[in-house]
């Protein structure tokens, strides 16, 4: 054995001789100055950053943009800390602010550049982008046929692709999760109303319905007008979806909560390094709805401020809390203004469930598991199954009247609805991603203008039936867009197909008031919550 070794030793000598001489050269050229004896003396970070700039921009060999070297230092600074503290350039800080707050022109998504790439948070609603089928967790990696992904694009770049003017076409290439292929779509700029609540309606006399898509700074007056409506039409139950809802201001969810709360029950409290940022927010109006069956959705794309209301009406056993578990994001950001106008967003503190939970995930900025967590929780099982999760005993809570829950990672809902997934197949969703349903449906409502709106909402979702010979149109259409046929997958997808291909005619008709009250229908969460206002009311009762 020591004969090998020695042998693999003076076969590499030469080679080890070369690498010395070579790193002496390079020590020599970098050395030859003779000033390495110098003692070093100890210094300030700030004022060892500023050294090494004032080097690079006097003695660099070649021109450089000093700005650009800086704020790349920041960004990658930034990167260090957690997944949600960022820098905004002061270009970039104005159109950042722009998608929480006004209207403009453009495709409709809000986004985050992670890891160089653009991904899409959640398509802003009635905007293009929702109309084509653009979905959160989608990866923008090409705009019109330019690579974007890996490139080192820049929020102010991201802007400049994908807003334009109303009426203007843009080609984006779509990588899906848990999708082979990438994904094509054509989408029309338009102007994008910055509203939060895609629909508020009365399922039947009894029960409301609102879905919150997001959290703006109108968010809680269109909350508080639709909640009002449907209490003076008679609402004595209510469903309150925050199904994909990816958050937005955290003032916004503690109103919306306090709407449903008795005065000075805990929504939620954050605590941070410095105790100027431990706060609590506690119920102290008088709410719409403190009373009543209150039911709540959520899934893997509810997070941060949408977790704020799910936590804060389970643990104040308020609420049923139904569907899978949420996102996992409870940290908070405060927007710092730098005085060039730049800002960066830094986490500052943790915000808690009245019942001491943290619901962050675990994060370690040196892998990209945080990015692809809910790839993972689709790939071991926890879309279909409750013991797929594995909870922490060290962090089991118990909310105000005794229930068990767990920190850890989001929130886990009361009753856990699995991801159905038996009407998915591949031939629906290669007519989905090819925009068949929405080109068919569209040309249908178009051509069939008059008929429709003849009659009203109710006698449509009531008597109007998806034909065979309609679906046999789709099917063509499908094979002329290069869809082949398949018939055993199309059997298994008939049903859900004949739903989706209703409540998209009823929505060129009837906007979201068409639409989601037949699309309900086919979602799991939505009919399972159905099933529950007694085990809600006897929760109410408590």
């Amino acid at each position: 054995m020591s004969e090998v070794k020695n042998s693999n030793f003076y076969i590499k000598l030469p080679f080890l001789l070369a690498i010395a001489i070579c790193a002496g050269i390079l020590i020599g050229a970098t050395m030859s100055d003779g000033t390495s004896g110098k003692s070093p003396r100890k210094v300030n970070n700030a004022q060892k950053f500023k050294e090494i700039l004032s080097y690079i921009e006097r003695d660099y060999v070649d021109e450089v943009d000093t700005d650009e070297l800086v704020e790349t230092a920041i960004t990658k600074m930034l990167e260090k800390l957690d997944p949600h503290s960022v820098y905004i350039s002061a270009d970039d800080k104005q159109l950042a602010n722009s998608q929480l707050e006004s209207e403009f022109d453009g495709i409709g998504v809000e986004f985050s550049i992670i890891r160089d790439t653009i991904n899409v948070v959640a398509p802003l609603t009635g905007g293009p982008s929702e109309e084509q089928g653009i979905r959160s967790g989608d990866k923008i990696v090409k705009v019109d046929g330019e690579l974007v992904a890996g490139t080192g694009i820049t929020n102010r770049e991201v802007f400049g692709k994908l807003r334009g003017p109303k009426g203007s076409e843009v080609a984006l290439t779509i990588k899906r999760p848990l999708e082979d292929e990438v994904i094509d779509f054509k989408i029309i700029r338009n102007k994008i109303p910055q509203t939060s609540i895609d629909v508020a309606y009365m399922v039947d006399e009894e029960v409301g319905y609102i879905k919150v898509s997001n959290f703006r700074a109108s968010t809680y007056e269109e909350f508080k007008e639709a909640l009002q409506q449907l209490k003076s039409d008679g609402m004595q139950k209510l469903i309150l979806d925050l199904q994909g809802n990816p958050g937005g201001y955290m003032g916004a969810s503690i109103k919306m909560a306090d709407e449903f709360l008795s005065d000075n029950q805990m929504i939620v409290y954050t605590e941070g390094k410095s105790k100027q940022y431990d706060t609590e927010a506690k119920a102290y109006r008088s709410g719409i709805f403190e009373s009543g069956a209150l039911i709540v959705l959520i899934n893997e794309g509810s997070a941060s401020a949408s977790e704020i209301v799910a936590g804060a009406l389970q643990d104040n056993d308020r609420g049923l809390i139904v569907g899978r578990r949420s996102f996992g994001k409870g940290l908070v950001q405060l927007p710092l203004n730098i005085s060039d106008g730049s800002e960066i967003r830094l986490t500052i503190s943790r915000y808690f469930t009245p019942s001491g939970r943290s619901i962050q995930k675990p994060y370690d900025n040196e892998d990209n598991a945080y990015r692809s967590d809910i790839t993972n929780r689709y790939d071991h099982g926890e879309f279909f199954s409750a013991d797929s999760i594995k909870f922490d005993d060290s962090l089991r809570y118990h909310t105000n009247k005794g229930r068990t829950v767990y920190g850890g990672g989001g929130i886990m809902p009361d009753f856990f609805v699995p991801y159905d997934t038996a009407a998915y197949t591949k031939y629906l969703t290669k007519l989905n991603n090819n925009n068949i349903l929405r080109e068919y449906t569209m040309n249908y409502a178009n051509q069939n203008k008059a008929k429709l709106e003849k009659m009203d909402f109710a006698t449509y979702k009531k008597s109007f039936v998806i034909s065979d010979d309609m679906l046999q149109q789709v099917i063509k259409m499908g094979e002329r867009s290069g869809v082949s046929f398949r018939e055993s997958e199309f059997e298994r997808s008939k049903t859900f197909l004949k739903i989706q291909v209703k409540a998209l005619i009823a929505k060129s008709i009837w906007k979201n008031e068409g639409f989601y009250p037949i699309y309900n229908e086919s979602d799991e969460i939505f009919q399972m919550a159905l099933q529950l206002f007694e085990e809600a009311e006897q929760l109410a009762k408590l």
